[in-house]
């Protein structure tokens, strides 16, 4: 009787795993679809230092440092193709300015204040925005925007001077995923 039981028991246990491997819809998803997979950061920057973020805006501001504000989804495929832009930015200004991601999934109130960083969110992503140490925004842009257009935002915020008009910088592929730039 009861070795009758776990031969049924297993028999149905098998039978059902079987079920749910062939009627289980794939979760594929890639770098050019909306569709979620995980922390984008993570898995398109190879940066998972990025989230959750180390300071916040408020805190940024009180400090007086600069910041940069990026509003983004994990199941966008403009912030997935964003994520390496924004790690860049993290490699040539990340000790010198605080890189703020924000998923727009945890803003949920309707009004913020000037120092909260929902107040700044435009209802696109990516969003990026910029402050300099005095909290006066110096860049604000909707969609995938350039490391170039970022790094002039922030060479003046560090009156650093523009790059020589004959010395661009090049991406060099590390990945299918993630590159850097060299001189």
């Amino acid at each position: 009787m009861i070795n009758s039981f776990w031969q049924f028991f297993g028999r149905t246990f098998c039978l059902l795993m079987m079920c749910l491997t062939i009627f289980a819809a794939p979760a594929w998803a890639a770098m050019d679809d909306d569709r979620f997979d995980g922390n984008i950061y993570v898995l398109y920057a190879g940066n998972g230092s990025l989230v959750p973020p180390r300071i916040n805006l408020a805190d940024s501001l009180k400090d007086q440092k600069p910041a940069m504000l990026v509003f983004y989804l994990d199941d966008s495929k403009d912030c997935k193709r964003f994520a390496g832009i924004v790690s860049q930015a993290q490699s040539f200004y990340g000790r010198a300015a605080n890189l703020i991601p924000v998923s727009v999934d945890s803003l949920t109130a309707a009004k913020y204040a000037k120092n909260e960083a929902g107040y700044y969110y435009s209802g696109k992503v990516p969003q990026t925005v910029i402050f300099d140490s005095s909290g006066k925004i110096v860049f604000n842009e909707s969609g995938n925007s350039s490391f170039e257009s970022i790094d002039i935002a922030f060479r003046k915020v560090f009156n650093r001077p523009d790059r020589p008009a004959g010395k661009k910088l090049e991406q060099r592929s590390l990945n299918e995923f993630n590159s850097e730039l060299v001189n």
